[in-house]
């Protein structure tokens, strides 16, 4: 009963921190549980308690991420912690509305001004491309600092 309180202590001070995943504090419990089954157990307690959540973890995380990256970075970051596609899929319809503009406001903030030759150009394209913008929107943003510099 004392590794169990142990356990539910551990995994409290984890989600006291910040958001867990139900994967990711799986992963970091694994070690102090004594039994495979107890630790599925404790979670599915903190579930149910609602002390722990994939959808308050993918709120929270994409809120955090939304301004540096991309929605291709925070995809990939989600089905890393081992969020369910449904939960990924509802998170990031909102994120693709205004890929663009989180772009373009990334780029002016970096590099200042439009590109002045495809040397600049390219730079900006791999800065964008590994924040991880589609390529959809970088080609958009580009254009669009095209334009407003004629």
């Amino acid at each position: 009963m004392n590794a169990r309180l142990s356990l539910h202590a551990r995994a409290l001070g984890y989600l006291a921190r910040r958001e867990h995943s139900r994967q990711e504090l799986e992963k970091k419990l694994s070690a102090y549980a004594q039994v495979p089954a107890e630790l599925t157990v404790l979670l599915d307690d903190l579930e149910q308690q609602r002390l722990l959540s994939d959808e308050r973890f993918v709120e929270q995380m994409v809120h955090a991420r939304r301004l540096k990256y991309g929605s291709k970075r925070i995809q990939h970051e989600l089905r890393m912690k081992g969020i369910a596609e449904h939960l990924i899929t509802a998170a990031l319809q909102d994120l693709k509305q205004t890929e663009v503009s989180r772009a373009h406001a990334l780029l002016r903030k970096k590099f200042g001004m439009p590109p002045a030759d495809w040397k600049a150009r390219s730079q900006q394209i791999r800065f964008l491309a590994g924040k991880g913008f589609s390529s959809e929107a970088i080609s958009r943003v580009l254009s669009r600092d095209c334009e407003m510099e004629n």
